[in-house]
C-alpha cells in the first residue's frame, strides 16, 4: 500500500512537472484578427509555434481597427496582468514602449539580421530608443479599391484613375441597381476613406496635412475639397451602412450586391476565403489618384515584460513571425505584403505582387507614408480627435466649412 501510494505521488509529481513545463512553453496572445480571412492567416502562426512545442493561448478581441483590443489591453496592464504578446500597430506600440512595459527583442533581431531586411519606415514603429520592441509580420496599405468584376465589366471594364472617372463609375453602379460603395459606418472606416482622399491630392499634401499637421495645409482650399469629396462619396452608400463591420461590407462586393469597397488589403483575405479570384471575380486597384503612393500600416507583435518563465516562448514567437517561409505563407492568406524585403513573390497572386511592387517603389521614391486611419501618422489622442470630426462630417453633422475649422481646433486641443 505504501509502495502504491509512493508510486501515485511520484506520478502526480511527474504530471505536475509536465503541466508546469507546458505552462512555461506557451504564449498568451491578444489580437483582433477575428474575421474569417484573418483567422485563417493566424492559424498558420499558431501551427508554426506548435511545431516548436510552444503552446498558443488565444485571446481574441473583435473590432476591425483594434480599439476594443487596446481597451482590453489597458485593463490587463492596469490590473498587473498583461498578456505575453499583443498584435499592435504604429503609435500604439510606441505609446506602450514609452511606458517602459515592453520587452526587448534585440537578442533575436540581431542574430537574424532584421535591420537588413525590414524597411526603415517599418522599423520606425518596431524600435524604441534604438532597441527592437516589436516583430513586424506584414505590411498592409489602406489606399486600395476592391471592385466587383461583373459590375465593373458591365460598366465598361475601366478601373478609374482619377476622381471624375470614379464618380462616373459610381453612377453606373447605381444605374445597375446595386449599392455603389460598400461601406461600414464606423469612425475608423470613414477615416480610412479620408486617408485615401487626402492622398489622392498627392504625397506632399498628405505628409503636410496628416503627418506634419501643417496648419496651412489643414485649413487650405485643398482640405476643403477633401471634405467636399467625402460628402459626395456619402451619397453612394446604402441606408443601412451605420455600424457595419468592414468584412460585412466586403461580403457585399463578394455577393454582387455592391460595386466597390475602399478598404485596406486585408479585405482580400475575405475574397480569398470565399473562393474568389483576382481578375476573374474581383479587381484590385489603388484608390483613384493615389497610384505611386502607399499609405501603409504594419501589424506587429510586441511582447510585454511578464517574467523570465515566458521569455523563451516570446522569443520563439518573434522568430516564427520573421521566418521567411512563414512570411510568405501568412501574407498570401492575409492579403498583405511581407514585412521582410527578401521574401520570394512567386506564391502571391496578381494583387499580392502589385502590393509588393508598389511597396518597394514607394519606399524608393519617398512616398511610403504611414496610414493615418491605422495609427501610423499620429498618436492615439490626436488621431481619435480627428476621427470624431471626420465621421461627423461624413454623416452630415458638420458642413464642409465647419469640418475644416473643427479639424484644426480638435488637433490643438488633443496636443
Amino acid at each position: 500500500m505504501r509502495l502504491k501510494m509512493g508510486m501515485l505521488l511520484a506520478g502526480v509529481s511527474i504530471l505536475s512537472g509536465v503541466s508546469l513545463a507546458q505552462a512555461e512553453e506557451s504564449v498568451e496572445v491578444l489580437h483582433y484578427w477575428t474575421s474569417g480571412g484573418e483567422a485563417a492567416a493566424l492559424n498558420l502562426l499558431k501551427e508554426n509555434l506548435q511545431s516548436q512545442g510552444i503552446g498558443w493561448v488565444d485571446m481574441p478581441v473583435a473590432g476591425g481597427a483594434g480599439e476594443a483590443a487596446m481597451t482590453t489591453l489597458r485593463a490587463r496592464v492596469t490590473a498587473g496582468n498583461p498578456p505575453a504578446a499583443v498584435q499592435m500597430q504604429g503609435f500604439d506600440i510606441l505609446d506602450w514602449a514609452q511606458q517602459g512595459v515592453l520587452g526587448n527583442l534585440d537578442e533575436v533581431a540581431d542574430k537574424e539580421g532584421w535591420d537588413k531586411v525590414i524597411p526603415p519606415a517599418i522599423q520606425h514603429f518596431s524600435k524604441y530608443d534604438g532597441h527592437w520592441i516589436a516583430a513586424p509580420v506584414n505590411v498592409h496599405s489602406t489606399n486600395w479599391a476592391w471592385y466587383n468584376k461583373a459590375a465593373l465589366d458591365k460598366a465598361g471594364e475601366k478601373v478609374p484613375q482619377n476622381w471624375d472617372e470614379l464618380i462616373a463609375l459610381l453612377d453606373k453602379f447605381k444605374e445597375q441597381g446595386i449599392t455603389p460603395i460598400a461601406h461600414g459606418g464606423q469612425p475608423w472606416q470613414e477615416a480610412l476613406i479620408f486617408t485615401s482622399v487626402v492622398m489622392s491630392f498627392g504625397p506632399d499634401f498628405y505628409k503636410k496635412a496628416l503627418i506634419d499637421l501643417d496648419p496651412e495645409a489643414l485649413k487650405s482650399d485643398t482640405m476643403k475639397q477633401v471634405f467636399e469629396r467625402m460628402a459626395k462619396l456619402h451619397t453612394y452608400v446604402d441606408d443601412n451602412f451605420s455600424g457595419r463591420d468592414w468584412n460585412l461590407a466586403s461580403a457585399m462586393v463578394i455577393d454582387d450586391k455592391a460595386g466597390v469597397q475602399f478598404m485596406g488589403d486585408w479585405a482580400k483575405g475575405e475574397f480569398t476565403k470565399a473562393g474568389k479570384k483576382p481578375g476573374a471575380d474581383f479587381v484590385c486597384g489603388r484608390f483613384p489618384g493615389t497610384e505611386g503612393s502607399v499609405a501603409f500600416n504594419a501589424d506587429q507583435f510586441a511582447v510585454f515584460e511578464v517574467g523570465q518563465d515566458k521569455r523563451k516562448a516570446q522569443l520563439a514567437l518573434a522568430t516564427a513571425v520573421e521566418d521567411v517561409n512563414f512570411q510568405s505563407a501568412f501574407n498570401v492568406v492575409k492579403g498583405s505584403a511581407p514585412a521582410r524585403t527578401d521574401v520570394p513573390t512567386t506564391a502571391f497572386d496578381e494583387c499580392g505582387q502589385k502590393a509588393i511592387k508598389d511597396l518597394a517603389a514607394a519606399d524608393k521614391s519617398g512616398s511610403l507614408l504611414g496610414s493615418f486611419s491605422q495609427s501610423h501618422a499620429q498618436p492615439t489622442a490626436i488621431k481619435n480627435a480627428m476621427f470624431d470630426v471626420i465621421t461627423r462630417q461624413f454623416n452630415g453633422q458638420l458642413t464642409v466649412e465647419q469640418a475644416v475649422e473643427e479639424l484644426s481646433a480638435a488637433i490643438e486641443i488633443a496636443k
